[in-house]
């Protein structure tokens, strides 16, 4: 059920215009600055915005954004990648796109805007083309993140979230402290999941199976990507991928670097094998003709790269009975 519509009453001094910002029952937003933008003015209008009600013709923006807010959520992007190549298949992040819903005439009637919005089954899941994903019309991110750095998404956003049926919803606070975030609100990563209609929190995703609350706070709050984040995001991708009969090698970019690394790897165990034979070979010409003129042969070895020639300079060392005779046979080995 949506949450009823808003009562008109000050929460502040008018705007020159006599414009006083409305309340919404059941619904705040700290940390926000409710501004004035009308239904008519909302397909034109490119800030960014927390919530916004044709009903109220408000929105609620945040702003100025600091790198501490919009780190996270660039930060779960890169991860959910690194997840995506492990298991084989792609994720796709949209960011904070537009998460509409229309009144009955089709209208806008409601707006939000994530920090970070997961598809974790592009392929298959009815994406949204334009820059509004619409409930009702499009498929749900699988998960959607909130950064609570200066706000407080619990006391609205998450209110919503459960109305129009979210299936998960992270919220991070970050470690780094802001002097409007109350000291009771503590750093980490909430975890809602959709059970019969209302949140309940829980210690790790259903989306990414195993990943806890505590892995991905860790991983979203901190500069790099750790030893111990990148173990995880592996563990991560594996299981998605046996749950689908992907790996890595379905990924175009870990295939092409495993089979460049295979190459390596027989061009390296060739060269070695080339090395071992030529060192032999030496040994040979040492002990039938000293360590001046095997010194000499093996010299000119060096640029002997096919395996058939090498068995044949062997075979000088046979037939030859001087060191002279080696080394004239084998001017151009």
């Amino acid at each position: 059920m949506n949450p009823p519509e808003p009562n008109f009453h000050p929460t502040g001094p008018a705007a020159a215009d006599g414009w006083i910002p409305p309340v919404l029952p059941g619904l705040e937003f700290p940390g926000c600055t409710p501004i004035r933008l009308k239904p008519s003015e909302i397909e034109t209008y490119e800030g960014r915005l927390e919530f916004w009600d044709a009903a109220a013709a408000t929105a609620w923006v945040a702003e100025p954004t600091t790198p501490v807010h919009e780190r996270p959520s660039r930060a779960l992007s890169a991860l959910a990648e690194r997840i995506a190549q492990v298991r084989g298949s792609p994720v796709t992040c949209l960011g904070s796109m537009d998460l509409l819903v229309r009144d009955s005439k089709g209208a806008p009637r409601r707006i939000m805007q994530a920090d970070e919005s997961l598809y974790l089954y592009p392929l298959s899941a009815n994406l949204p083309r334009g820059a509004a994903m619409v409930v009702g019309e499009h498929d749900f991110p699988d998960v959607v993140l909130e950064v609570d750095h200066t706000t407080d998404a619990r006391r609205g956003k998450l209110k919503l979230y459960e109305a129009w049926g979210f299936p998960e919803v992270w919220i991070q606070v970050p470690s780094v402290p802001s002097p409007s975030r109350p000291k009771s609100r503590l750093p980490g990563l909430t975890i809602y999941l959709l059970e019969d209609g209302a949140y309940r929190v829980s210690g790790e995703s259903r989306v990414f199976p195993g990943w806890t609350a505590g892995e991905i706070h860790s991983a979203l709050d901190g500069p790099v990507p750790s030893a111990e984040t990148i173990a995880v995001l592996e563990r991560v991708g594996a299981v998605l991928g046996a749950r689908e009969g992907t790996g890595p090698d379905d990924d175009p970019l870990l295939r092409s670097q495993r089979q460049q690394a295979k190459e390596q790897g027989i061009e390296q165990g060739i060269e070695q094998g080339l090395a071992a034979h030529r060192e032999t070979l030496r040994l040979l010409a040492e002990l039938k003709f000293g360590s001046a003129a095997a010194s000499e042969f093996a010299r000119r070895l060096e640029a002997v790269t096919d395996p058939v020639l090498l068995a044949e300079s062997g075979e000088r060392i046979v037939r030859c009975d001087t060191a002279d005779e080696l080394l004239e046979r084998s001017k151009s080995p």
